[in-house]
């Protein structure tokens, strides 16, 4: 096993359509060679589902490598650093599902605890396994991604069954404790930082309680995080007030000035400048221009990372 190691982290935020009970990236553009000019580990806000059809080369997890090949399936937690490496110069071709497990499990019918108990399971490691070595897994994704192609008569309603058996066949395959058990979701030294954002983003807190969530000094952490990250405390929160501002302003009809203090911002005029400076455009034009929208939130989904001129 090699070790790896990369100079920082990336955020990629991924949104799942409307109605969607998956995002699926398929098709052609994923026939490419993976890790060209990428120098950094990235992790996500969904659970990350891979399929490599063919190819070779590596997922780098954490600090560790393990090669990758035909018929292989990757499972990644929201939060847990990685990237994918093809051998030099050698096409790979995978195709990916992102699911929001929290929001495909609200519905089911068993109590909190029980939710909480499953969603435990799913998220409790990554996995890298061939097919054979969990079959129904790898029928579920073929199937799904499949279905997300073709967009037949149902194809949601098939699609929201099969997301929902996948993430049960998931926290089962994890309940095994299969010997192949790789990183693990505290594979963020700041991860509880990160959880705890997305659950007060709304709230006024310091950065002094993100450090304590981590058990860490608050020089400490701002050291650790931006030298992980590549950007500040303040600007990942600024990043998640807006992208959470974006949600708001493209499903509800609610004034800024309400937007902006649902998303944690006192005054409109801090939230329009953090808009303005992540996004590109300000809270009106993204809610007037559904074509620049669509544009805007391509690149929005794409990086956390310091290009986007965060406010300090």
């Amino acid at each position: 096993m090699s070790k790896k190691k990369k100079a920082s982290a990336e955020f990629r935020f991924y949104e799942i359509p409307n109605e969607e009970p998956a995002l699926a990236l398929t098709g052609n553009k994923w026939i490419q060679v993976y890790g060209e000019n990428i120098n950094n580990l990235h992790f996500h806000n969904l659970l990350e589902i891979g399929y490599c059809y063919y190819g070779q080369g590596e997922l780098v997890i954490d600090d560790d490598s393990y090669r990758f090949g035909t018929e292989m399936i990757s499972c990644i937690p929201e939060n847990v650093l990685h990237t994918t490496n093809s051998d030099a110069g050698i096409p790979a071709y995978w195709e990916y599902l992102y699911i929001d497990a929290a929001e495909t499990l609200k519905n089911y019918q068993r109590s909190s605890q029980e939710i909480r108990d499953i969603l435990a399971a799913v998220n409790a490691r990554a996995f890298f396994v061939n097919a054979q070595e969990a079959p129904m897994i790898a029928t579920l994704i073929r199937a799904i991604l499949e279905e997300a192609k073709q967009e037949k008569e149902y194809h949601q309603e098939c699609i929201r069954g099969m997301v929902y058996a996948l993430l049960f066949e998931i926290a089962r395959f994890n309940g095994k404790k299969a010997s192949r058990t790789i990183g693990g979701n505290g594979s963020l030294a700041f991860e509880k930082a990160i959880e705890y954002v997305e659950k007060n983003y709304a709230n006024n807190f310091k950065i002094v309680d993100l450090a304590k969530e981590c058990h860490m000094s608050e020089t400490h952490f701002r050291r650790i995080f931006q030298e992980k990250m590549n950007m500040t405390p303040i600007e990942y929160v600024n990043f998640v007030r807006i992208r959470k501002a974006c949600e708001l302003i493209d499903k509800t009809d609610i004034s800024m000035e309400d937007v902006a203090l649902k998303v944690g911002f006192i005054t409109p005029s801090t939230f329009n400048r953090n808009f303005r400076r992540i996004v590109g455009t300000s809270p009106y034009q993204w809610k007037k221009r559904p074509d620049n929208r669509e544009r805007k939130l391509t690149e929005y989904k794409i990086s956390a990372l310091r290009g986007w001129g965060f406010l300090e």
